[in-house]
């Protein structure tokens, strides 16, 4: 599993998700890092990220 990161397009405010990619892919809030996290199968993942691209 890899360590969580933040998107290069972050913004100083920190108001932004943080994601550890790997297997399964895991997401959470930069603000609320010990709240709830989200988990992605490889699929799940490629199709959230190819549908964000559409936009």
């Amino acid at each position: 599993m890899s360590e969580f990161h933040k998107s290069t397009y972050s913004h100083a405010h920190g108001d932004c998700v943080e994601v550890a990619e790997g297997s399964p892919t895991l997401v959470r809030d930069s603000r609320h890092r010990s709240e709830a996290t989200l988990s992605f199968s490889a699929h799940e993942w490629t199709a959230l990220v190819a549908d964000i691209d559409a936009f």
